[in-house]
């Protein structure tokens, strides 16, 4: 790797947090009276739908990945029934209950 290719790296990151930090203390520095932009408001109403699946995806996808697999296929199956009884349910504690409870019963059956 050249140090052109570390530097870009580094502004990224800089960058990155600049805009965030931007984002973040806007609602804090502005007066309370400043008007939103609609779009602005009709688009936040999905932050929180954007973010739980961006949290949990690595950790279903990549977490305890056995030496030659690509995914954690016990992670994925319980994630999608959980999926499957969140639609049904629209249970947070049943989808949890679920997940778990289909993780513990493929970890304990062994090799699919």
């Amino acid at each position: 790797m050249s140090i052109a290719a570390d530097w870009i790296g580094v502004i990224t990151v800089l960058g990155a947090g600049v805009v965030t930090l931007l984002a973040r203390a806007s609602f804090i520095v502005l007066p309370a009276d400043t008007p939103v932009p609609h779009w602005l408001t009709r688009g936040l109403k999905f932050v929180g739908a954007a973010v739980l699946p961006a949290l949990i995806l690595p950790d279903v996808l990549f977490r305890e990945i056995a030496p030659g697999e690509v995914i954690n296929l016990y992670r994925v199956i319980a994630t999608f029934v959980a999926a499957l009884i969140a639609f049904r349910t629209r249970s947070i504690f049943a989808t949890i209950g679920t997940g778990m409870l289909v993780l513990w019963v493929l970890k304990i059956w062994g090799p699919l």
